[in-house]
């Protein structure tokens, strides 16, 4: 596994909350997806049994493998992701979201593994795009759990 981007923020909310959302992982996915920057449309194609099928306005995801194990202060979500962004370039990755509870609420921790990009677009995005890529998610985790 080579890590590509790790990094935690702590969430206003509680673990019960991530619980909730993580019981319908499809509302979960889209809710997170759509608070991603550039992103102007975000829809669920398919969710079936550890699989899940977005469409975004730049492109098709597809995260299998899906696991979630739960326990009383602790929830972790990984999945396998493919994401076609248009003809331009396609990227694979291994997620793995933990939520812990804290005395403040949740530390979201994100680990971003196996990150693949072909081609100079995909350089480009291997080289620059860890931090960005890795905060955005963070804060739209942070965004959708606060809200719901």
């Amino acid at each position: 596994m080579t890590v590509w981007f790790e990094g935690e923020r702590e969430i206003g909310c509680d673990i019960g909350d991530v619980k909730r959302a993580a019981d319908d992982l499809g509302a979960l996915f889209v809710g997170v997806v759509g608070l991603m920057p550039g992103l102007t449309s975000v829809e669920l194609v398919d969710l079936g049994g550890a699989a899940v099928t977005i469409r975004t306005s730049e492109g098709l995801m597809e995260r299998t493998y899906v696991s979630k194990r739960v326990e009383d202060d602790r929830v972790v979500v990984e999945f396998d992701e493919r994401y076609q962004a248009g003809s331009k370039v396609t990227t694979t990755s291994h997620f793995r979201h933990e939520f812990v509870a804290s005395s403040t609420g949740v530390t979201h921790r994100l680990v971003l593994s196996d990150v693949a990009a072909p081609g100079f677009l995909g350089f480009l995005y291997r080289t620059f795009g860890s931090s960005r890529t890795g905060n955005a998610f963070l804060a739209a985790y942070k965004a959708f759990l606060e809200e719901h």
